[in-house]
C-alpha cells in the first residue's frame, strides 16, 4: 500500500471511529453486526448497501482491512438492521466481483462515500445472504 494510501487509511479511519459512534444510535441507520473475532462480543458497524431479495449488498471501503471484513472472515454469521428490523444471515466475501460495478447498483450517496473515503484497489464487495423475517430492535 502506498503512503498516500496509509495516511488516507488512517485519517478515514480515525475519523469513522468518532463518527460511527454517533451513526450506530441513529433509528434508521442500517447497521451491520458481526461477531469480534478476538473478543466474541457483538460488533456494530454502519453500512450502506441495499437489499436485493433475499440478500443485503455492500461494498467495503477498505476491503481486507476493514475490521468487519476480518470479523466476517472469522465468523460469516452476521444480523442486519434494516428499517428498524434484525435480520441473520450469512456474509459472503466476493473477491471476483467488480465492487465499482457493485457501488453503481447500490445508493448513490453511499457509494459517493465509499468512493471517497476508499483505497480503489482495496475495495470488497460483500454479500450477506438473509434468513427469514426480521426482528424488531
Amino acid at each position: 500500500m502506498s503512503s498516500y494510501a496509509q495516511t488516507k487509511y488512517r485519517a478515514v479511519t480515525a475519523f469513522q471511529r468518532r463518527l460511527n459512534a454517533v451513526v450506530r444510535r441513529l433509528p434508521g441507520q442500517t447497521l451491520l453486526e458481526t461477531t469480534g473475532r478476538v473478543s466474541g462480543l457483538p460488533r456494530r458497524t454502519p453500512v450502506g448497501g441495499r437489499r436485493s431479495g433475499d440478500s443485503f449488498w455492500l461494498v467495503s471501503e477498505f476491503g481486507e482491512r476493514s475490521q468487519y471484513v476480518r470479523n466476517i472472515r472469522a465468523d460469516p454469521r452476521v444480523r442486519v438492521r434494516l428499517r428498524g428490523r434484525w435480520y441473520t444471515g450469512t456474509a459472503h466475501l466476493l473477491p471476483d466481483d467488480d465492487p465499482l460495478a457493485r457501488l453503481r447498483r447500490l445508493p448513490r450517496c453511499n457509494s459517493l462515500a465509499v468512493r471517497a473515503m476508499g483505497v480503489g484497489a482495496g475495495l470488497l464487495t460483500v454479500r450477506v445472504e438473509l434468513e427469514g423475517q426480521g426482528t424488531g430492535s
